[in-house]
């Protein structure tokens, strides 16, 4: 039994006619097979470096679910994340990291004499076991996840603003505020994790519930047994087909992971 997982991001082509680079970001770690954490951040259009601030900020997340993973004392989740994480547990780690993405965002502006906000990123991060998911979210994308009880379920709604293309950024003055959190205790089956730029593909807007034939070839294909190159070949195309650039211009992301229980 172990967790099977594949990321990979594309640029939109509303970004390659401008001569923008992608501004999206994601990975994840997977630890002793059971556990899988996962984070993907969209630089913010607006900002000048957001490249870097989505991956730092991505970087940040894993680097520090490593150092709770590695801790002989694993901090204050003690014994690690063999049982489930409360409401409560779950949102003092996510405020954690968060405010050590932050904290990094600050140091590279001041180390580059940038303006932190020049960074601006979104955040999503889930950490996931056979039995149960927490995760969180700031701004806009989604985090669709489904397990042996239930069917395909969007997490969070995404956060928009007044106007379009308006959502909160980890460099917002009130974003761990904003931050939204949730615990699942179910046996987890299959976890999506996405920027916006996939919003109105994936997600039927009018009721915020996932579409069912966008996530089940995705998940099939996570049944295969292939390697880690035909893996991101396969997803590569996948963002990069013209059907689906002919329904979106942004960049897209996505990271995927299936628990094999067989």
């Amino acid at each position: 039994m172990n967790w099977k997982a594949v990321a990979r991001s594309a640029i939109g082509t509303s970004h390659q006619n401008q001569g923008i680079v992608c501004q999206d970001y994601e990975d994840y770690r997977i630890f002793d097979d059971l556990i899988i954490v996962g984070a993907v951040a969209d630089g913010a259009g607006s900002a000048k470096y957001s490249d870097i601030g989505a991956k730092l900020a991505v970087e940040t997340v894993l680097k520090c679910f490593a150092d709770i993973n590695e801790s002989p004392q694993k901090e204050e989740f003690e014994p690690g994340f063999s049982q489930p994480l409360s409401k409560e547990e779950a949102e003092k780690l996510f405020a954690k990291i968060v405010k050590k993405a932050i904290t990094n965002l600050h140091e590279q502006a001041a180390k580059e004499n940038h303006s932190v906000n020049d960074l601006a990123c979104t955040l999503l991060v889930f950490v996931a076991t056979p039995d149960w998911v927490a995760a969180m979210q700031i701004g806009d994308g989604f985090i669709v996840r489904r397990s042996q009880e239930s069917e395909y379920q969007l997490l969070f709604q995404p956060e928009k603003g007044e106007f379009a293309n308006e959502t909160t950024f980890i460099t917002s003055a009130n974003a761990v505020k904003e931050m939204q959190v949730k615990v699942i205790s179910e046996k987890q089956e299959f976890i999506c994790a996405s920027t916006d730029g996939l919003e109105k593909v994936a997600i039927r807007l009018s009721d915020w519930e996932p579409f069912s034939p966008f996530f089940k070839p995705l998940e099939e294909y996570l049944h295969e047994p292939v390697n880690g190159e035909e893996k991101d070949k396969y997803l590569t195309e996948f963002l990069n087909s013209e059907r689906l650039n002919s329904r979106t211009d942004d960049d897209k992301t996505l990271l995927l992971c299936f628990f094999d229980r067989e």
